[in-house]
């Protein structure tokens, strides 16, 4: 059976941790003056109590966590974090209010408030505001909010946990497996919560440094800030309606494409690179750091990762030269920031996208479909998959040759077990339904072909492209009701990868052996 107690304590003390954050934005509403400054106070003190209630519920509750418990905890973490992160939107009228006895009118307010939080936290980043400078303008906390639920659930909420209050979650490893994205998952340290916490260190470098270049290159402050958050947790919410194009600056432009790049790689390697270890001389600091670099330029993730996006770029850039006119410097700017903004799963654009040519819309698809790597805080099938599937494509062609022969998957020079295998195609057959089976719901309803693919691509993959960009003039709040409800669900399980919510809906899991 559950361990309710356990359960209750852990989601309790993780909205104790949300109620810190609104925290923040009750600042930040003081200081600039903003006039959210209630909305933030209520929110907070609603979250702050309803936390302090469950964690009571929980006292006293065992340490130990069931395989069951841990898939119940991040699963009902990610909605009941949504469901209290909605509360600022609600009480701040975002979008629109409603008598108390207008049942629909509270429902429609409901779904859009917790669509926009769901998509901040899963990272997607589709926005229920058509407009945000209008509908925001002044409101500088809960911009920040929308940027802040962005970087939060950028490495995961649980996760984040893990690394600042490791006693809270017990059976970390179980949690973590639960919550953590790709198929393989590497450890740096003995313990999870120290290498939770490397990871992290490395996240908030990132941020601080992607912060500060913006702030170098042009941007006031508060957008440095915001952009950096995003940026670096391949969200893409943004405090201006046309993002980074907003600036019209190339500088800024490539200092995105860059920190987007590394935000998509494993971050479990960026911190083996940077980190510093103690030794005794020089020469044998020379040789470790020579041996880190060795071990990144050889993992197969990572060129695979880098050599698709190279190659992407130059394609689309001589497309764009050929049919668009584009120079030489802005056409590989240009493409070159859209092949990383898809594969990374950010999905903002520095140009207008659906005047290039059509094929540059199924390369970009096909990046947004493929991903970036595992253990970054990117969305997307992940290209560790892509490139196991690819391996053990290649398998099939030489057993038709060599029916007796034993042929392995490899990466990084490991065979991959064969569990592991099978467990990557039922996972691609599963993911591929999920998108086809949104794309027939959203043409059933008469959504157009175009739309319909943006939806099923940016829902599943965490991506939250604008669907007036490539396709007829359409908006997510034009969306249906129960269709937004699909979407929501879509990105809990793009981001959670499927299988982990998808368990809880199976008898097997409920059977007490």
């Amino acid at each position: 059976m559950l361990n309710k107690k356990l359960i209750s304590k852990v989601i309790g003390s993780l909205l104790l941790l949300e109620a810190s954050f609104m925290v923040v934005c009750v600042l930040m509403a003081i200081c600039y003056h903003s006039p959210d400054l209630w909305p933030f106070t209520f929110s907070t003190l609603l979250t702050a109590f309803a936390g302090y209630g469950l964690l009571r519920m929980g006292f006293g509750a065992p340490t130990t966590m069931s395989r069951r418990d841990a898939y119940v905890v991040v699963t009902l973490t990610w909605v009941t974090f949504s469901i209290f992160g909605s509360l600022p939107y609600l009480f701040g009228g975002f979008f629109g209010s409603a008598k108390f006895y207008d049942i629909s009118g509270i429902w429609h307010i409901t779904t859009d408030a917790f669509f926009e939080t769901m998509s901040g936290f899963t990272t997607t980043g589709a926005s229920m505001l058509n407009d945000v400078e209008a509908a925001l303008d002044s409101h500088h906390s809960m911009l920040f909010w929308r940027s802040l639920s962005q970087w939060i659930g950028g490495l995961g909420i649980v996760f984040f946990t893990i690394a600042i209050l490791p006693s809270m979650v017990g059976n970390t490893m179980k949690v973590f497996s639960a919550e953590a994205t790709g198929p393989i998952r590497s450890k740096m340290h003995p313990r999870l919560s120290a290498t939770a916490m490397r990871i992290w260190w490395v996240y908030i470098i990132l941020t601080i440094l992607c912060g500060l270049f913006y702030c170098l290159e042009g941007m006031d402050a508060f957008s440095a800030i915001n952009y950096a958050m995003t940026t670096t947790a391949t969200g893409g919410f943004s405090i201006h309606n046309d993002s980074i194009a907003h600036f019209g600056s190339p500088v800024i432009e490539y200092t995105a494409l860059a920190f987007q790049y590394l935000a998509g790689i494993n971050f479990s390697m960026l911190f083996m690179i940077i980190a510093v270890r103690k030794l005794s001389s020089w020469r044998e600091f020379k040789r470790s750091e020579r041996s880190k670099w060795s071990d990144f330029l050889r993992n197969e993730e990572w060129r695979f990762y880098t050599i698709v996006l190279l190659a992407t770029t130059f394609v689309m850039a001589a497309i764009l030269i050929m049919s668009n006119g584009y120079g030489m410097e802005e056409a590989f700017r240009k493409a070159g920031f859209q092949a990383v903004s898809m594969m990374t799963t950010t999905g903002i654009f520095c140009d207008h996208v659906g005047a290039w040519p059509h094929i540059t819309w199924m390369i970009l698809a096909l990046l947004m479909f493929v991903g970036a790597c595992s253990g970054s805080t990117t969305g997307g099938f992940k290209s560790s998959r892509a490139l196991m599937i690819l391996k053990v494509v290649r398998n099939e062609f030489v057993r038709m040759m060599h029916p007796r022969a034993v042929l392995p998957v490899k990466i990084n020079g490991k065979a991959i077990p064969s569990a592991m295998v099978h467990s990557l195609m039922a996972f691609f057959a599963i993911y591929m339904m999920a998108i086809f089976g949104t794309m027939a719901l959203m043409m059933a309803i008469g959504t157009d072909v175009t739309n319909s693919a943006i939806i099923s691509l940016s829902c599943i993959n965490n991506v939250g492209l604008p669907l007036n960009e490539l396709g007829p003039d359409m908006t997510w709040s034009s969306l249906p009701l129960w269709v937004k409800w699909v979407c929501t669900a879509l990105m809990l399980f793009g981001r959670l990868e499927i299988f982990n919510v998808l368990i809880l809906f199976t008898s097997p899991f409920w059977k007490d052996n």
